[in-house]
């Protein structure tokens, strides 16, 4: 009997070593482990409510909590998520049937009245009005179908309900515990939030039982480490498994390891300087013009973005439907710059601030502008500001100029009606505060018309106006670049500009 009982102690303390120093053994014997993904970015999200804001730090980590009723895969087309089929039943309403069984993570079942909560919540939320506001109300059918009515015809619907605004929410969760529900949030996404420690990092687990199949990892620690070079140290020490952008000048740190891979992917993005015309000095044209004469765009993509940029035309970036083939950027002509200054009646030069965020390669753009517009007569000075403080305050006007970046869809709607039509001023995406009707009556004709080869004229005409009355300033359709350990697996980095880790595993 003794021996029995040490055999079988034996055999129980083996069992324990084994699962204690090697993880798990499944059914076949094959050992699993529990796989914790970091990732690096640069900011905190400024939010985890997805109708306050677009910015990708904050859609990072909405995208993958919360899920909508239609995608972008990573190779930009348009998916069914939520939906199960969609039909047009009118000019004005899009009836969509849902999928059955979809659980949020504390196993609700989703239902046509968290469709129906949610869109109507973010339709009435300035900051994502561009994307939603066109929708007047969802009827609900029966409890997996709802008709989405819009206030007009409008072409781009069903990208605009692929956008991060668009997450559909577990209404009785979020009238139950109110603001709370966006620091704990509650989604049906493939993963779950765990915990955020603000500035420092935002933790999520696996959502297991994931109606499209389970993560490819347990957890994903998103951690904020503002300086570039420090996110590129932190990845080849291996205290990270993937930094979000890698800025031009860090580029080498991951090519120069062997057990690094460095991502590129040329973006659905434009980088450009916006023009606060509230201020009078620069709601002259001829001030404008001098500012676009007064820089050279093609040393800027070459030392600040270290030629992984292509200079802008248009403020559309090439790959999307309806760009402007015929505009060309400005070349710099100091003499007309100057002229032009003079003529607007600053010939004994003018001063001017220019506010970035800590982005590595915008702070690099800003020096370079600085330097070049000295020549013209133009003071620069330049002031960085933390995200969201950056965001909020570019927002209320509050600027001169400032660098940002736009990431976009293949359609031209996503890309000029947030940044350019006055229904849009402030945190709706229209930061320059700029006005012109006949640019405002071409992006509704845009967005009203449902052929998209009678759209596109609209918008290469919308497109010269901007151009001519300079808007803002395009600077360049910047590659966004990603690093990764080598035992990293099905990462898809995605030209919008933002982060989807469902399928990525860690092979380790």
């Amino acid at each position: 009997m003794r021996k029995f009982i040490n055999t079988f102690f034996s055999f129980t303390l083996l069992v324990i070593i084994l699962f204690t120093e090697f993880g798990t053994l499944n059914a076949s014997g094959t050992k699993t482990e529990n796989s914790e993904l970091i990732v690096a970015q640069q900011t905190d999200a400024k939010t985890l409510d997805p109708s306050l804001t677009t910015d990708v730090y904050s859609q990072n980590l909405t995208l993958n909590i919360y899920d909508r009723l239609f995608d972008w895969t990573a190779d930009v087309k348009i998916e069914n998520t939520l939906a199960e089929s969609y039909e047009q039943v009118n000019p004005l309403t899009l009836q969509v049937k849902i999928k059955k069984g979809v659980k949020f993570h504390n196993g609700d079942e989703l239902t046509a009245e968290d469709v129906k909560f949610s869109l109507e919540r973010s339709s009435k939320a300035p900051a994502v009005a561009s994307f939603m506001g066109i929708i007047d109300k969802i009827d609900i059918v029966d409890p997996y179908t709802v008709n989405i009515v819009t206030k007009k015809p409008f072409g781009p619907l069903i990208g605009n309900l692929a956008h991060g605004s668009a997450a559909i929410l577990n209404k009785k969760y979020v009238e139950s515990v109110g603001d709370k529900a966006f620091f704990e949030p509650l989604g049906t996404g493939p993963f779950k939030f765990d915990s955020w420690k603000a500035g420092d990092k935002i933790s999520l687990k696996a959502n297991k039982e994931y109606f499209r199949g389970a993560p490819g990892v347990d957890a994903v620690t998103f951690r904020i480490i503002p300086e570039g070079t420090n996110r590129c140290i932190a990845l080849e020490t291996k205290e990270v498994d993937i930094v979000f952008a890698v800025y031009p000048v860090d580029m080498n740190i991951v090519k120069s390891k062997d057990y690094l891979t460095l991502h590129e992917v040329p973006s659905l993005s434009t980088t450009y300087i916006g023009i606060n015309f509230q201020k009078t000095y620069l709601n002259d044209l001829r001030v404008r013009e001098a500012l676009a004469y007064g820089i050279d765009l093609q040393a800027i993509a070459d030392t600040a973005y270290q030629k992984a940029a292509i200079v802008a035309d248009s403020f559309v970036p090439p790959a999307v439907m309806g760009v402007n083939k015929n505009l060309q950027h400005r070349k710099r002509d100091v003499a007309k710059a100057k002229a032009l200054l003079a003529e607007a009646g600053y010939k004994d030069g003018l001063k001017l601030k220019m506010w970035v965020n800590e982005n590595q390669a915008r702070k690099d753009a800003a020096v370079i502008m600085q330097d070049q517009l000295k020549e013209v007569g133009i003071d620069l000075s330049i002031e960085v500001l933390e995200w969201s403080s950056y965001l909020d305050r570019i927002s209320k006007g509050e600027h001169d100029l400032f660098i940002l970046g736009w990431p976009t869809s293949p359609d031209p709607n996503e890309t000029m009606y947030p940044i350019f039509h006055s229904d849009n001023f402030g945190s709706g995406g229209n930061r320059s505060f700029y006005k012109n009707e006949k640019v405002n009556e071409l992006l509704d004709k845009g967005s009203e018309t449902l052929e998209i080869e009678k759209r596109i004229p609209l918008y290469e005409e919308a497109q010269k106006i901007v151009y001519d009355d300079i808007a803002v300033l395009p600077i360049v359709y910047p590659s966004d670049f990603m690093g990764t350990q080598n035992y990293i697996s099905d990462f898809e980095p995605t030209p919008r500009s933002v982060f989807l880790i469902r399928n990525v595993k860690k092979n380790k």
